[in-house]
């Protein structure tokens, strides 16, 4: 006999702490000083040209997100293990990320890692730069890697594939894991940020109450275009100082959004 209980969603975990500041940010180009995956299409695949200009066709509206990073990574026949041995030897850490992290851990403020690249990569990376314990305990939602069609491992020429984390055009949609949290009850919901850089960000551009836009990358350009309020920050120093702010009631989030600095 079927149960008439209803099943309750899924606890959002960034709330398990029952914060009053959750801040989303993108990986690549944004707590790195280097988009992983264009480094590696750049040097191990297609080049740079043909993917800037898959990046305009992004940014401007002619094709998905998706079906170009799809296109970048095709373009990369490097084994994935060698992949990420190149990228250890290559990506650097935001300057002022680790300092950003252990504040944000101190002062419990959750961050949530919203990323279009790949979870493999970002763990490698996050366990080279902050250690594999603090790298276990950031939660990331990201796309997956897997073994090619044809193939065998992932670790032989030609052996790996990107494995979208849904059907959107975004390929990951980012906004469908921050619209959760931003849908609270008033006297529930806290505060949400989001850092980015570029074209994978504009799904999440618009989702939370203070946007921290890259200086010089495409999210400004898309921000701008679309009206969309924004802070610019060079680094996480410059994160870091506005939120200490803000979390101390020295600026809200509306006075912090004054576009390029």
């Amino acid at each position: 006999m079927g149960s008439n209980c209803r099943l309750l969603p899924p606890p959002n975990p960034a709330l398990a702490t029952n914060p009053k500041f959750i801040f989303f940010t993108d990986f690549d180009g944004t707590i790195t000083q280097q988009d992983s995956n264009d480094f590696m299409t750049d040097n191990l695949g297609f080049g740079p040209e043909l993917r800037k200009r898959g990046n305009d066709d992004v940014l401007f509206g002619r094709r998905d997100f998706r079906d170009s990073f799809q296109e970048m990574l095709d373009s990369i026949h490097t084994p994935f293990d060698q992949c990420i041995e190149t990228l250890l030897q290559n990506i650097n850490l935001d300057p002022g990320f680790k300092d950003f992290y252990h504040w944000a851990k101190e002062n419990n403020m959750p961050i949530v890692i919203l990323s279009g690249g790949m979870e493999p990569v970002i763990r490698a990376l996050l366990a080279h730069f902050l250690g594999k314990e603090e790298a276990d305990s950031l939660q990331i939602v990201s796309n997956q890697v897997a073994v090619r069609e044809g193939k065998q491992s992932v670790n032989e020429e030609g052996g790996w594939t990107i494995t979208f984390h849904d059907d959107s055009g975004f390929g990951h949609d980012k906004s469908l894991a921050i619209r959760p949290y931003a849908n609270l009850p008033a006297d529930q919901r806290p505060v949400l940020f989001y850092a980015g850089d570029g074209v994978s960000d504009l799904s999440a551009a618009k989702e939370t109450d203070l946007l921290f836009a890259k200086a010089g990358k495409d999210l400004i350009t898309y921000c701008e275009k679309e009206g969309v309020p924004f802070r610019t920050f060079h680094d996480f120093t410059d994160i870091l100082a506005v939120v200490k702010d803000i979390a101390a009631g020295k600026l809200t989030v509306k006075e912090a959004a004054v576009g390029r600095k």
